[in-house]
């Protein structure tokens, strides 16, 4: 037995799993796969994100026994305790009139084998033999924030040319059925699925903070029909969430017709590049409004956004995943700046703070056409649009138009 760490497992000596090993790891599936004795030959790379996070492999012990002490070891120590004793137990109680039935030395050979806290679980057990495959709903993963969450396993015979048993499959997902999968995930951006999986461990992270909203909702809700009035709020959050996305920034909450992001310095290479990002995808943003607009049969003039840009130094960002949904945030002052700055952009204004202004390197600068040099600032509460919150909350905070 030795123990991978953070590299991809090695793909096994026996050509029949090693080409499985490879076609499930290219897919991304969450699989492993267990010889004819059920020693651990291979686990995706996916499979160990789930059990390691996101931006890292959990170690997977070559050669140990499927329920050995070894694995049952290294599994129990596997992130935020997804595997306990309780978990050990029950998936060796499911497994083990299979396992018993690949033992050429029965119950007396599978007790030697298992790990000694699971021993009592052989006497329990009748062989039964593994079919070409098969399907189960498993509580397989715990967390005291998760409790027992169900997931679906399948089970797949792996065999040679001979026809002689290789090994065997064994591939998770997620409970849902895969139409629901599609539909949530289908249309999402692989890029920031990646973003979002850096960040769900929360912590700081220097990030530039972009709001928008659109301008005298109200009014044109009214003048809309409900459906419609919809479908123009659904196209501007695509609009929205692509302009971000491809900037490289990470997508926040969507309250209503209001928008959220966050350009981290850790995902664009530097401060100054996030927040070049910022600006870069509220100018995108900007030069789509007309195509919605037309989609909407509306007028550009119709659809205004009004936009804050401001920088978070000391921002806490996270994941927040519920039974409902997962979504990025982040706590701060600077969050609820940001939205004050943007309150005040009327007349479809591009609002930034000096605090963001003044990250950009020059280099950056000169790809927006900027110059921060010559720029001059206006704090909140001498502006004219100046909202009542502001005036309260951050009158001091310098902006300029971008």
């Amino acid at each position: 037995m030795f123990l991978v760490g953070d590299e991809t497992c090695p793909l096994p000596d026996d050509p029949v799993l090693a080409a499985t090993a490879r076609a499930l790891n290219d897919a991304g599936n969450w699989a492993e796969i267990v010889d004819r004795d059920w020693r651990c030959v291979y686990m995706t790379d996916d499979a160990r994100r789930i059990y390691g996070g996101p931006l890292e492999l959990a170690p997977y012990p070559i050669g140990a026994f499927a329920f050995g002490s070894e694995r049952v070891r290294v599994s129990m120590e596997w992130r935020a305790g997804l595997f306990p004793l309780e978990i050990q137990r029950r998936s060796f109680a499911t497994y083990g009139p299979w396992v018993l039935a690949d033992t050429p030395g029965g119950g007396d050979e599978l007790r030697e084998l298992v790990d000694p806290r699971l021993g009592d679980l052989v006497d329990e057990l009748s062989p039964v033999a593994l079919p070409p495959a098969v399907s189960f709903v498993f509580d397989g993963l715990y967390a005291p924030s998760w409790a027992n969450v169900k997931f679906f396993t399948t089970l797949i015979r792996l065999r040679d040319d001979a026809g002689q048993v290789a090994g065997t499959v064994v591939m998770t997902k997620p409970a849902v059925g895969m139409a629901a999968v599609a539909r949530i995930t289908a249309v999402g951006d692989l890029r920031h699925f990646e973003r979002m999986d850096q960040v769900a461990k929360p912590g700081r992270r220097p990030a530039a903070v972009l709001f928008a909203d659109l301008e005298s909702s109200t009014p044109l809700a009214r003048r809309l029909s409900t459906a419609s009035y919809f479908a123009l709020v659904r196209r501007l959050a695509r609009a929205a969430d692509q302009s971000v996305i491809d900037a490289g920034g990470l997508v926040g909450s969507h309250a209503g017709d209001g928008v959220v992001a966050f350009f981290l310095a850790e995902n664009n290479s530097s401060e100054s590049a996030a927040a070049r990002a910022c600006i870069a995808a509220v100018r995108t943003l900007r030069s789509a409004i007309a195509d919605v607009a037309s989609r909407s049969d509306l007028q550009p003039g119709d659809v205004v956004l009004r936009f804050g840009l401001h920088w978070g130094a000391n921002l806490y960002v996270g994941q927040i995943a519920t039974g409902g949904r997962t979504e990025v945030t982040a706590l701060g002052d600077q969050v609820n700046e940001a939205a004050r700055i943007e309150a005040c952009a009327t007349g479809g204004r591009a609002l930034a703070s000096k605090d963001l202004i003044e990250r950009l390197e020059p280099g950056e600068a000169l790809a927006l056409g900027l110059e921060p040099g010559r720029l001059t600032y206006t704090p909140l509460a001498d502006l004219s649009s100046a909202t009542e919150k502001a005036r309260r909350d951050a009158p001091a905070i310098a902006v300029c138009d971008v």
